[in-house]
């Protein structure tokens, strides 16, 4: 049944859409069920030392390689032509920035992991997904590092620009994307294939804290009521609360009718 499709076709043609529906369907998903799910399940009470450093090098490093995939391969090729913007400069930009915050990323994630796995109580509180998927983007960070051996030997910008066409043409449906990317190197087509996998995880694993960070100035500024709601514990009544706090100090209080002055 499947012996005329191209595997290339399948995973850089069809596998895009998959994993952006699962993400955003299943973050909406995950919100509408359980809402207060969507933390990052910080053990920083657990074992703080090393998680400061690993989680500096790593959030620091995991956020500039993030954009810079973002900008780098979703500005219209059209921009840096009008821009007069070299394609090759553009790639060693790539190079030089994405290079060293990758490696920064990898040191942070190997901390991460080394505390995760060797410290018994941590451990115990990680989930298979938690380690899974801190895993993968260790290996998707790893694999990311090696592609730039492959980058050096194209450093006129052709091979940079053919990703940028791919991701391009994917966010405007068009059907033959995938034919940009069929013959480029293994570990670009191992990155990409892999990034994909871990989009589809997005919404099970505690990635989703990620959504909270970019939406919670927008919720805040637009969406807040105006004030703050606190709910006590307490079950009795305010105004017997106060009685007996009057009782004990032998002295009356402002009622709950009178405000004070």
């Amino acid at each position: 049944m499947f012996a005329n499709y191209d595997i290339n076709f399948i995973i850089f043609g069809i596998m895009p859409y998959v994993a952006l529906t699962v993400f955003l369907v299943g973050s909406i998903a995950r919100y509408e069920r359980d809402a207060f799910t969507w933390k990052s399940s910080s053990s920083q009470l657990l074992r703080s030392k090393q998680l400061i450093w690993g989680s500096i090098l790593f959030h620091v490093g995991i956020l500039i390689v993030f954009f810079g995939h973002l900008v780098g391969l979703f500005t219209p090729i059209w921009v840096l032509d009008t821009l007069g913007v070299p394609y090759g400069l553009k790639q060693w930009m790539a190079v030089l920035i994405g290079g060293p915050a990758g490696l920064a990323a990898l040191v942070g994630g190997t901390m991460l992991i080394h505390r995760r796995l060797t410290d018994p109580r941590i451990r115990a509180t990680s989930s298979t997904l938690d380690i899974l998927i801190l895993l993968l983007i260790w290996l998707q960070l790893a694999i990311g590092l090696l592609t730039i051996t492959q980058s050096l030997q194209h450093m006129d910008g052709a091979e940079m620009i053919r990703f940028m066409e791919w991701s391009q043409s994917v966010v405007t449906w068009n059907i033959n994307a995938w034919t940009t990317v069929v013959d480029v190197h293994w570990l670009f087509k191992l990155h990409i294939f892999l990034g994909l996998i871990i989009t589809m995880l997005f919404p099970f694993t505690r990635l989703v804290h990620i959504w909270s960070g970019f939406a919670a100035p927008f919720r805040y500024l637009l969406a807040r009521s105006g004030y703050q709601i606190v709910r006590s514990r307490r079950r009795r009544p305010l105004e017997e609360r106060r009685r007996a706090f009057d009782k004990r100090q032998g002295q009356r209080g402002p009622s709950a009718s009178t405000p004070a002055e």
